[in-house]
């Protein structure tokens, strides 16, 4: 395997159902959602997901991404995580001294990292991979719900209530572009092991995730694209652009359901884009077809 590292452009396609992907703190945890109704998710919630991923080094996920890239228990120090609850600043700022830090933390490696420190300035590291902020191609249709359960949180209440507490989007589908810089590479030290670590984790990050609020959130399709070079071969925009489902019917309503998305559309745009790619990058994958 090369350990060469090429600009990659991706495109996820998020569907959900029932579910708040994201939920808005300014807003009561109510899904985000922009000023023309259309739905949003933050790059550091998806991000955050993956990390837990890789954090949790006896789950399923990131056993089997071990076994796909034969990656060894003994090399396993090398993928700590930086952003964690229980991280030690000062062991952080020991490390950072002793050039160890870059070593260790998979998510500073290609994520970047603002551990802001004295006389630290310049361990500020934009990362190699970036995400963008998720919108929904259509608005999206917020239901809310008061919950109840059995065990009061006061005494004197027969049972608990929680108004309005469940906030949820009935159906929507959401477009996260992401990118590959290989130009960061040399000032991180990513590797093209943490690369491959970032693609094969990415179908589950959602599915081994799952939460009450979050029971529905699938992930359609993770488009990437590998360019034959550092810099890239074709223009990020158009690649994205044919790697977007177009909506049937009325595009400011909110949809139903996947079957108002043209998904043989899609499948022809891609068709149509490989071969515009041709000797430029390698055809387009999709990660969730390589589970």
């Amino acid at each position: 395997m090369s350990d060469i590292i090429n600009r990659g452009t991706g495109l996820l396609v998020i569907e959900v159902i029932n579910s708040n992907p994201n939920g808005d703190p300014d807003r009561e945890s109510d899904p985000r959602q922009r000023h023309d109704g259309r739905g949003e998710i933050s790059p550091v919630s998806f991000k955050r997901k993956l990390r837990d991923l890789v954090l949790f080094k006896e789950g399923p996920a990131w056993k089997q991404v071990c076994e796909v890239l034969t990656i060894n228990e003994n090399d396993f120090y090398k993928y700590d995580l930086l952003e964690k609850r229980e991280i030690n600043r000062q062991l952080v700022a020991e490390e950072l001294r002793n050039n160890k830090f870059l070593e260790k933390y998979w998510d500073a490696r290609l994520f970047g990292n603002t551990f802001l420190e004295e006389d630290m300035s310049d361990k500020i590291q934009t990362g190699v991979a970036q995400f963008s902020l998720a919108v929904s191609i259509s608005p999206i249709r917020i239901e809310r719900l008061t919950t109840t359960k059995v065990a009061p949180v006061q005494e004197e209440k027969s049972r608990g209530m929680a108004p309005l507490g469940y906030r949820i989007v009935q159906h929507g589908v959401y477009c996260m572009p992401f990118f590959i810089n290989a130009t960061a590479a040399g000032k991180t030290q990513c590797s093209k092991t943490d690369i491959d670590i970032l693609l094969k984790m990415i179908p589950y990050a959602y599915s081994q995730t799952a939460s009450y609020i979050r029971s529905q959130v699938n992930i359609r399709h993770a488009f990437y694209v590998e360019h034959n070079s550092s810099i890239g071969r074709y223009n990020d925009f158009e690649i994205i652009e044919e790697l977007t489902p177009k909506r049937i019917g009325d595009l400011e309503k909110p949809s139903d359901s996947w079957k108002d998305y043209d998904s043989e559309g899609l499948e022809k745009q891609i068709i149509d884009l490989n071969k515009k790619l041709n000797g430029k990058t390698t055809q387009v994958r999709d990660l969730m077809r390589e589970i």
